[in-house]
């Protein structure tokens, strides 16, 4: 099949297929005499396999270690448990810093009742305001993302 009909099947873009053949998710395909990508029925596994994992926020590095597994199918899963535990450990601490959100959020509306102009809002005055100094290690201070590399 042809790259934009593995598109169609898995409901992945193009550029994704092509970008996850880049990262090494995806083996390079067979070329036909015209030189165009010629995809079997095991990409249409694959692709869903990383999607599906995609869906679960695991980052490319955490998919290419569940690959490897799954290619090795006499392996003990141990690893596989334990990167798994650390991916909920990265979901905890995302859920912690999104209810800190929401704490704020609520905090910054309540600085202001409907019907005032916006020259007397108490959000656009608060707003105006120092930032909380939250940020993280890396120096942010917004809600980051569990793993920076999404597609």
């Amino acid at each position: 099949m042809t790259i934009g009909e593995l598109a169609r099947r898995t409901g992945c873009g193009i550029e994704t297929i092509r970008y996850y053949e880049h990262e090494g998710l995806l083996p390079k395909p067979g070329r036909t005499s015209g030189n165009f990508r010629r995809y079997g029925q095991e990409y249409v596994e694959l692709l869903s396999f990383i999607r599906h994992c995609r869906s679960l926020d695991m980052a490319l590095n955490e998919i290419r270690s569940l690959l490897s597994f799954r290619s090795a199918p006499d392996e003990n899963c141990g690893e596989v448990n334990a990167l798994l535990d650390t991916h909920i450990g990265h979901v905890e601490e995302r859920i912690a810093e999104l209810q800190n959100l929401e704490i704020q959020l609520k905090a910054l509306r309540d600085k202001c009742g409907s019907g005032t102009s916006a020259e007397h809002c108490g959000i656009l005055h608060a707003l105006d305001g120092a930032a909380p100094d939250d940020r993280d290690a890396s120096g942010r201070n917004h809600v980051r993302r569990t793993h920076s590399t999404k597609r």
